[in-house]
């Protein structure tokens, strides 16, 4: 059984070379760019993937757009900063002979700053990546998509490697990207309207959850910067939902802020 590789990209030159490199035993690599800027899309074409444009598409839309391009019975979706090892690849191989499953969830071994994190939830972390292209129906979801499948899904034991987090600065970057769109998505939906109380829940909640409950703390040092990360995360979606809630909207009261300050102008001018 052939098996097509599908690639998401937005602005990934350090990172696609590479990652095209771990999926030459593919019969065909396919990368869906979300409108780089930079040299993606050149060294895409370079490494001999075949590239598809899709600007400003969500997710889902572009995994989908890969789906439509894909010529062989099984897909394989790669993130940019994911990487396939051979053991990986000879598990993949060998469950696509056995056709057991329609779909798999593969295990990512993340790594933060360097290293591999174990615990902090990172350890339970798996992706639906793998499916007989006959099985696969759509995804949907604006963040955190997911697939619709027909038939059974089964686990791989390998994981893909995720070098995600590489630098503080470049995660918050990714964080202020999802967390606005979350809270988009969360204030049309009617979400309560945020209190003081939340925050805290929400902040500490997360903290605990990470560093405490999922024992975090035994990854040391990565293991504290990335549970208050994660809440942090957290805090952020909520306070940009609190922004949107909001009336009249915090545009309108600078503007109002500033029509106060003209207005005093006016009257300083009329007493001169």
């Amino acid at each position: 059984m052939k098996i097509s590789a599908v690639v998401i990209t937005k602005n990934e030159e350090k990172m696609i070379a590479n990652c095209i490199n771990t999926l030459r035993w593919c019969d065909e690599i396919i990368v869906v760019d979300n409108g780089s800027k930079d040299l993606t899309v050149d060294i895409a074409e370079r490494e001999g993937a075949v590239v598809e444009t899709l600007q400003d598409g969500s997710f889902a839309e572009l995994r989908n757009r890969g789906a439509e391009l894909v010529q062989f019975d099984w897909i394989l979706y790669i993130d940019a900063d994911e990487r396939v090892t051979p053991h990986l690849k000879h598990e993949i191989s060998r469950v696509v002979r056995a056709q057991t499953f329609d779909a798999y969830m593969i295990p990512r071994r993340n790594i933060h700053y360097g290293a591999w994190m174990q615990f902090g939830g990172w350890q339970d972390d798996t992706v639906v990546r793998l499916f007989r292209k006959s099985a696969l129906q759509k995804w949907e979801g604006s963040i955190h998509e997911h697939a619709e499948v027909i038939g059974s899904t089964g686990l791989l034991h390998e994981a893909v490697v995720h070098l995600t987090h590489r630098s503080f600065m470049e995660g918050m970057q990714k964080t202020m990207a999802w967390t606005s769109l979350e809270a988009s998505l969360m204030f049309d939906a009617h979400h309560p309207k945020m209190k003081s109380w939340r925050f805290f829940r929400i902040f500490f909640g997360a903290l605990f959850y990470r560093y405490i409950w999922k024992k975090g703390w035994k990854d040391g040092v990565r293991g504290c910067i990335e549970s208050f990360t994660q809440a942090m995360n957290r805090f952020i979606v909520y306070e940009q939902l609190w922004e949107l809630q909001q009336e009249p909207t915090l545009e309108k009261e600078y503007e109002k802020i500033d029509d106060d300050i003209e207005r005093l102008w006016e009257k300083e001018e009329q007493r001169a």
